[in-house]
């Protein structure tokens, strides 16, 4: 199947699933394809994870930059139950991130299933995409619990 026709059919995934970010992205690298920009496509994949986790960052960084978040709000965090709880889980996410890095590294081919499985997440699940790093973290964790019970 032509890569146009892969990309037509995922934006239609998206309309139909109402996933904007589908439908936008399918768009914006169809336009790229077909007006021959197709050079750029190596440095959107090596660069286009980092800069969108640039973006996510700079947008959950806001309230501190806004002054919506004050020093009490922060300390806070590390006398409460539901504080403590995230940053366990905020050095978790990290921690797991990591060994996903480390999964991509060892089998690149693995980031076939978690995009389509991303996009089944979006369409159906009414996800958001927000990290192929955590979608391979959790990929390197199962296949770490499948090879412990079942080796």
């Amino acid at each position: 199947m032509k890569p146009e026709l892969i990309l037509v059919v995922l934006i239609i995934i998206g309309l139909l699933g109402r996933s904007p970010i589908i439908a936008t992205a399918a768009s914006l690298l169809l336009v790229l394809k077909l007006t021959q920009l197709e050079r750029l496509f190596p440095a959107v994949e090596r660069r286009g994870l980092e800069f969108g986790l640039l973006l996510l960052t700079i947008s959950v960084l806001v309230p501190f930059a806004s002054g919506k978040i004050t020093l009490k709000d922060i300390l806070a965090v590390f006398s409460s139950p539901p504080g403590m709880l995230a940053l366990i889980s905020g050095a978790v996410a990290t921690y797991m991130n990591g060994k996903g890095l480390d999964l991509l590294r060892l089998d690149p081919q693995i980031i076939i299933g978690l995009v389509i499985g991303s996009i089944i997440g979006i369409v159906f699940l009414r996800g958001i995409p927000v990290g192929p790093l955590m979608a391979a973290g959790i990929t390197a964790l199962l296949l770490h619990l499948f090879y412990y019970f079942w080796p």
